[in-house]
């Protein structure tokens, strides 16, 4: 399933949708080049999920972020990680087989111990049609 985003506020907006109809022990994987969107993407995620958005903040140098509610969410970010292993090493096995909501940034480095129902999501820039687009791929999720 694809999406096209015209601006942040349409990546935030679908981030916010997917995030209002998650459940409890889901996998979201989040790939997309630096300054694609994961982060607008995950924020609108968050919210959709109950939390409030403004803070929301990437885990880039903590690697996970935990929030805690009505749905537990675990924000990752596996992008200084250079294999699964490292999660393994730090626990991130654990959290993906939680109770919580997990969204993981470049959840491709790990994807060989994401749970078989992952929802994959990648955001693609295209300069080409403008500045602020972005393709949108979603894979497994149930229509």
């Amino acid at each position: 399933m694809n999406f096209e985003s015209w601006s942040s506020e349409e990546t935030y907006n679908l981030g916010k949708t997917l995030g209002s109809e998650a459940e409890k022990g889901q996998v979201y994987s989040l790939d997309g080049d630096l300054g694609a969107g994961k982060t607008v993407f995950a924020k609108g995620f968050a919210e959709g999920l109950g939390y409030n958005a403004d803070e929301i903040v990437s885990p880039t140098f903590t690697i996970v972020n935990e929030y805690k509610g009505e749905i537990d969410f675990y924000h990752m970010d596996v992008y200084r990680l250079s294999d699964s292993d490292e999660a393994f090493e730090i626990g991130l096995d654990e959290m993906l087989g939680s109770e919580a909501v997990c969204l993981v940034e470049w959840g491709e480095i790990i994807e060989d111990i994401l749970p078989e129902d992952t929802i994959f999501i990648n955001i693609e820039k295209d300069f080409d049609k403008d500045d602020n687009y972005r393709l949108i791929k979603i894979r497994g999720l149930k229509e």
